[in-house]
C-alpha cells in the first residue's frame, strides 16, 4: 500500500491523500487549497498530483470546504465513483459546495469588472466550476451511519466513527486486506478532531487497533480557552455589550459555529440570563445549514438530544429572526432598537457581515464579538491585532467599536486535546504521518508524540509518497 500527500501537508488547507492499494486508488478527501491567488487558481483548476479519472472511490471526512470543496472540479475533469460520506455531511455539502459555486461566479465578475474598467478584456477570470457541476457532484453520494462496516472496494472495508468536530463529521477508518504482503491493516484518517465536550455534538469516539493513522495536527503547540459549554463567559460578554447601548454584531462561521450560538442563546434567554433583546441570522448558508441540524439529531449529544423532547428545538426561540433576502438584510442597518446580529463570514471576508461593519464598525457603543479563528491576512485578523481603521468593501472606515474575541468555541481540539486524542486511539499506531498543520504545529506535534510513542512518525510533505 502507498500513500500520495497532495494537499494539507504542512499547512492547513487543500486537505486530500491518495491511496494506493490492491490495484485500486481511494482519495481521501477534496478539499480547496487557499493561499495565493495564483497558486489556489492553479492547483484546484489542475488537480497537480494526480489524475482525477483514474481514482476509484472518494471517502470525505466532512462538509468543510476545505476538506470537499474541490469535489464538483474532481468530477468535472473525469471522476466516474462513488464518493462516501455520513448522511449529514452530504446534506451540509449540499448548501456547501453550491455556495462555494456561487462565491467562485461572484468574484470573477468582480474581477472581470475591475478588469474591463482598467481598459482589459474583462475576461481575466473564469470559475473553477458551477452550481450544476456542484448538482452533479452530489449525486455520486453514498451515505453511510456510524460505526458500520462498509465495503468499498476488493479487500477495503469502511468504517465512520464519530470526529465530535461538526455535524456529521467522521474519522475514516480502512480496514485493508493488502494482496501485496499479505497483511491486514486497519488504518485510521482522523479528517479534524474536535475538543469534546462541545454544546451540541457528542465527543470523538476512540477507534481501535490501528496500525496507520494520518492525524492533524491544526493546533500543534497552541492552546485554547476551556470549551464553550461553560458558557457564562459569553453571556456576561453579551450583557456588557448591550449595556453599552448599541449593537453586538458576531462574525461567524455558517456551519457549526452559528448553531452553537443559537443554542447557547436559547438556553441564556430561557434561564433569564441576558436581556430580552432580539437576535437575528442575516446569512442564508447559516439558515440552510440549522434546517439541516434539525434533521439529524444522531449527531448530538445526550445533552442536546434530551432538550429536544423537552423543547422542541433547539435553535428556535422567540427573539429569534432568521433572515435570507438582500432587502430584510438591509433593514437591520436602520434598527430602532439595539440587536444581536450573526452574519457569515467568521473571518470577515465576504458575505453580508462586511456590510453590517461598515455600517456599525465606527460607533464606539457597538460591539465586535469574534467566536472563530481568523486567519493571517483576513479582515478579521486586523480587526483583532488593534487596526485604528480598516478598508471595507473599497472604502476606510475607523474601528471605535468595541472588540472582543472567546476563543472557547473552536471546533479544532488543542494541543492537549490532540495528545488526549492520540492516546485514546487504540492500537499499535505503527506509522503516524501528520497532516493538516502549518510547519511549526506539525513540529510541535511531532516533538509532543515522540516523548510519549514509541512508534514511527513523520509530517507528511507534499507530493511525496510512502510505503505502508
Amino acid at each position: 500500500m502507498k500513500i500520495h500527500f497532495c494537499g494539507a501537508a504542512e499547512t492547513t488547507t487543500g486537505s486530500q491523500h491518495l491511496l494506493e492499494v490492491n490495484g485500486k486508488k481511494i482519495l481521501l478527501d477534496c478539499g480547496m487549497y487557499q493561499g495565493h491567488r495564483e497558486d489556489q487558481l492553479r492547483i484546484n483548476r489542475e488537480f497537480p498530483y494526480f489524475n482525477p479519472a483514474e481514482v476509484d472511490c472518494v471517502v470525505l471526512s466532512h462538509a468543510h470546504i476545505d476538506h470537499s470543496g474541490n469535489l464538483p472540479n474532481l468530477v468535472k475533469k473525469g471522476y466516474k465513483g462513488f464518493i462516501y460520506s455520513t448522511h449529514a455531511t452530504r446534506d451540509l455539502c449540499q448548501v456547501m459546495l453550491a455556495d462555494s459555486a456561487r462565491i467562485q461566479e461572484s468574484d470573477c465578475k468582480f474581477m472581470n469588472k475591475m478588469s474591463a474598467r482598467k481598459g482589459g478584456s474583462g475576461k481575466v477570470a473564469e470559475v473553477i466550476y458551477t452550481e450544476q457541476d456542484a448538482e452533479l457532484c452530489l449525486r455520486r453520494f453514498i451515505n453511510i451511519g456510524y460505526e458500520i462496516p462498509f465495503p468499498i472496494l476488493p479487500g477495503v472495508t469502511l468504517t465512520f466513527y464519530d470526529a465530535g468536530h461538526i455535524l456529521g463529521a467522521a474519522q475514516i477508518v480502512l480496514d485493508i486486506d493488502d494482496e501485496e504482503d499479505g497483511q491486514h491493516k486497519r488504518l485510521l484518517f482522523s479528517g479534524d478532531v474536535g475538543r469534546g465536550n462541545n454544546e451540541l455534538l457528542r465527543d470523538p469516539v476512540p477507534v481501535p487497533d490501528v496500525d496507520i493513522m494520518l492525524m492533524e495536527c491544526t493546533y500543534g503547540g497552541r492552546y485554547h480557552e476551556a470549551p464553550s459549554r461553560d458558557d457564562e463567559t459569553f453571556c456576561r460578554t453579551i450583557r456588557e455589550a448591550l449595556k453599552r447601548g448599541g449593537n453586538v454584531y458576531i462574525p461567524s462561521f455558517a456551519v457549526e459555529r452559528t448553531q452553537q450560538l443559537l443554542y447557547l442563546l436559547n438556553r441564556a434567554y430561557k434561564e433569564g440570563r441576558i436581556p430580552n433583546y432580539q437576535v437575528y441570522v442575516d446569512s442564508p448558508m447559516a439558515v440552510s445549514a440549522t434546517e439541516i441540524f434539525r434533521i439529524h439529531p444522531e449527531c448530538f449529544n445526550k445533552e442536546v438530544y434530551n432538550f429536544l423532547f423537552d423543547e422542541r428545538d433547539p435553535f428556535q426561540f422567540e427573539q429569534l429572526h432568521m433572515v435570507r433576502s438582500i432587502s430584510e438584510s438591509q433593514r437591520l442597518n436602520n434598527l430602532r432598537e439595539n440587536a444581536i446580529i450573526i452574519s457569515a463570514s467568521g473571518m470577515c471576508e465576504a458575505g453580508r457581515i462586511l456590510h453590517h461593519l461598515k455600517n456599525g464598525i465606527g460607533r464606539p457603543n457597538n460591539t465586535v464579538l469574534f467566536v472563530g479563528y481568523c486567519a493571517a491576512n483576513t479582515l478579521g485578523r486586523r480587526i483583532l491585532n488593534g487596526a485604528l481603521e480598516v478598508r471595507i468593501l473599497g472604502d476606510l472606515y475607523p474601528v471605535r467599536a468595541r472588540i472582543e474575541s472567546l476563543d472557547s468555541f473552536s471546533g479544532h481540539a488543542d494541543h492537549d486535546e490532540l495528545l488526549g486524542y492520540f492516546k485514546r486511539t487504540g492500537g499499535c499506531k505503527s506509522k503516524v504521518f501528520l497532516v493538516h498543520g502549518e510547519k511549526e504545529c506539525s513540529a510541535a506535534m511531532l516533538d509532543a508524540l515522540q516523548d510519549i510513542h514509541s512508534g514511527e512518525i513523520q509530517v507528511a510533505r507534499l507530493n511525496t509518497v510512502v510505503e505502508c
